[in-house]
């Protein structure tokens, strides 16, 4: 077996699985803020929504490192090291933009207020995964 194809399904797979966890915080963060406003007599906004399905996009960003990684001419030691560490440093923006998420969630079900704030922090953490894709990208594309 070349291990190069364990980088390949690890860009991938490590980038869902934080996905799944940042996912999985936020939902959290959403469904505690929801029970509040339910036992408030207050409508439920549903824009917490968008704080939950946030992190679902750095498992396109690690979909894309995967083909990459599969299509690249690199020393499968390579492709092995750019899959793990990429997939790992994408999983961590993930599991971190739901934690931002989840606050978030707390802090628009309290007040109703701030919505293009908490986009913005979800944003900043969002680079991280951009930034790792993109220079992952361009580091495998030069290896040989």
């Amino acid at each position: 077996m070349d291990i190069g194809f364990i980088g390949i399904a690890a860009a991938f797979a490590i980038s869902a699985f934080g996905s799944a966890m940042g996912i999985g915080i936020a939902g959290q963060g959403a469904v505690g803020a929801w029970k509040r406003c339910y036992a408030q007599n207050k409508n439920a906004p549903m824009t917490l929504i968008i704080f939950v399905s946030a992190p679902i996009t750095q498992t396109f960003y690690g979909y894309i490192l995967m083909n990459a990684i599969r299509d690249a001419d690199a020393d499968p030691m390579a492709k092995l090291a750019v899959g793990l560490f990429g997939g790992l440093a994408i999983a961590a923006s993930a599991t971190f933009q739901g934690k931002v998420g989840a606050a978030a969630s707390d802090a628009q079900g309290e007040t109703g207020k701030g919505t293009s704030n908490y986009i913005a922090a979800l944003g900043v953490v969002e680079s991280v995964a951009i930034f790792v894709m993109a220079l992952m990208l361009l580091t495998i594309s030069t290896l040989k």
